[in-house]
């Protein structure tokens, strides 16, 4: 029989460093979920990715076990890494601080495609420029996508 769900629970975390610290203590304890266990099984499951951000859905059981499924690196932390930016602009639509070409827009887009809601690359580029306009990053160069409306 399957078990019963008494909750999710949606994190990001550096990959490799879970503690049992805030944010992830308390979101953890509040359900009962074993701390140091999840900690243990999640730097064992992100070594590979040592200081990227993970997010993580957390899935507790009403016995206090649980499951957890790993997400990709959230896109603006992706846009940031590819530009070298230390963090987006304060003013957007004003200040510009860099840019990315559409090649490196698709690069992102095809890793991100299995937890995007969308179902072509041309699509998850198109998100991920608008990510990237939303930073103050211009998307420059290549070949833009083409959107059928």
């Amino acid at each position: 029989m399957a078990k019963e769900v008494s909750g999710l629970i949606k994190l990001q975390i550096k990959g490799g460093a879970a503690n049992p610290a805030p944010p992830v203590g308390p979101a953890l304890g509040s359900k009962g979920v074993n701390i140091m266990e999840f900690c243990k099984q999640f730097n064992a499951r992100t070594q590979d990715k040592a200081g990227k951000v993970v997010p993580v859905v957390i899935t507790v059981y009403s016995d206090k076990s649980f499951d957890f499924v790993l997400k990709t690196a959230p896109a603006a932390s992706q846009i940031m890494e590819i530009g070298k930016f230390k963090k987006g602009s304060g003013e957007p639509n004003r200040s510009k601080i860099g840019s990315i070409s559409w090649d490196q827009v698709r690069t992102i887009a095809e890793d991100k495609l299995p937890d995007l809601n969308c179902f072509t690359v041309d699509s998850a580029m198109s998100m991920v420029a608008g990510t990237a306009r939303s930073m103050g990053v211009t998307v420059k160069g290549g070949e833009e996508p083409k959107s059928k409306n």
